[in-house]
Order: C-alpha cells, then structure tokens, then sequence
C-alpha cells in the first residue's frame, strides 16, 4: 500500500467547498475521490489539508491518499491531469512517508482575501475578488490586525456557535498590502476555525471604512462572542494560498 502526496489548484465558484456531501456531487474531494477510484480500480478515500467552504478558491491544496498501485507517479499524475475537470488543476504527485497524512501533517496554512477597491470594474477577475469600492484606511486595518496576531482564543471571529474543540489558534502573522486596485489580506496560522478568515477580513473592513476603532480587536477577542465581531466577508474573496509541513 503506498501513500500518495498530491497538490491542487481549483476555482471553487461552482463548487460546494472541499468536503465530500452527501446531498452534491459538486465537491473538490467527491471529484477527485471518484476519479481516482476510476483510475486506480479500487476504493479510495482523499485527506485534504483543510476544507476549503463553497465558492472558496485554492493555489495550493495537499492532500493524500493511500492506494495499491505500481503505477509510477508521472503517469498517473497525467491520468488525474486528462479526466479532471477544467477548473480543478493537478499540480503535482508523489511518494510520501507512510505516516504523511495532509490535515494532520500540517503545522501552518496561509489564506489570500483580495479586494477589489476600485470605482472602476475589474471584469476578468471579479470572481476571485469582493469588489469593495469604498476608501479604506489600511493603516487603521494594519493597526488591528496586528492586535491579532499571536496565540489567542478566536471563538469571537468562529461562526460555529456549537463548536466542541478549542478554538485556541495561533495566528503567526496578518499582512495587508496594495497592488494598484487591488488589497490582498494575508493570513498565516497553525490553524483556522470555521469562516475565521472570513469573519476576521469583514471586521478589518469595517475598521477601513471606519466603522470601527482598531483598538476594538482586543475587545472582541477577549469577548469571544461571535456577535462582537464584523460580517463574514463573501467567499469569492478567499483562496488558499499554501500549506507549510
């Protein structure tokens, strides 16, 4: 039995996230579960390193899976490459260590948010963007970010109100920079709860547009009150961008 390393790239817009559902055939792990279990004439079951939410983009997926084959990677690599679909990408395959698992391997990830903070319209990227065309202070965000950063409890930036685990995450680091008409919000942490991203980007938003102070972070933080924080930015915003082992 050999255990498979293998990298992706895929436009989630028409996707209903990473996880395999049981309701939609439209899921990133149910393609690619299928596929391969086509090729490699048995049953096989795909690790992800993160569950990427519908409409959520990715730059760089890992995931592993186990098989009996004596297919060499390079071929079979070409076989996922043919009968993929168009919009998700196979980067590349390899052998790992029998105890390789993606999610559990995994010590950080990275996530992209790109704005689009321009009057005028961005057509060909507009689905990989929010279009947010209201002036914003990236100061005032940069200053609230940076209460974030470190090992806190995000239960407040969690839209999962039923959540058993800890909700304790290390966020290593948040940068917020510009390239023309565009803002991309980089984070990087050990971990991400659910919409965390998301939840965090909609309250430095509203810090931008002033809406809110930046010293209201720490508050929020020490709340851990969903209700404290801002909106949860929409998802075509998001793309995950790498994962670090």
């Amino acid at each position: 039995m050999r255990n498979f390393k293998l990298t992706l790239c895929y436009d989630g817009t028409r996707y209903d996230g990473w996880q395999r559902q049981g309701n939609s055939d439209e899921t990133i792990q149910g393609k690619l579960e299928t596929l391969l279990t086509r090729l490699l004439g048995q049953s096989v079951e795909v690790a992800g390193s993160g569950r990427t939410d519908a409409g959520v983009h990715a730059l760089e997926q890992v995931c592993s899976f186990r098989a009996e084959t004596d297919e060499d990677c390079e071929t079979l690599l070409g076989e996922i490459r043919r009968f993929l679909p168009e919009d998700i990408g196979a980067l590349a395959l390899c052998d790992a260590p029998p105890r390789f698992h993606a999610r559990l391997s995994c010590r950080e990830k990275t996530y992209v948010y790109r704005i689009w903070n321009s009057a005028e319209p961005n057509v060909f990227e507009r689905r990989w963007m929010l279009a947010f065309p209201q002036k914003l202070d990236l100061e005032a965000m940069r200053a609230a970010a940076a209460q974030l950063v470190g090992e806190h409890d995000f239960s407040a930036f969690c839209a999962n109100r039923h959540m058993k685990k800890t909700a304790v995450r290390n966020l290593r680091d948040v940068e917020i920079s510009r390239m023309g008409g565009e803002i991309r919000i980089a984070l990087t942490a050990d971990g991400f709860l659910y919409h965390m991203v998301r939840i965090v980007v909609g309250t430095l938003l509203e810090v931008g547009a002033g809406r809110r102070a930046p010293e209201e972070m720490r508050a929020i933080l020490a709340s851990r009150d969903r209700m404290e924080a801002g909106p949860t930015a929409p998802a075509q915003g998001l793309t995950l961008w790498s994962v670090h082992y």
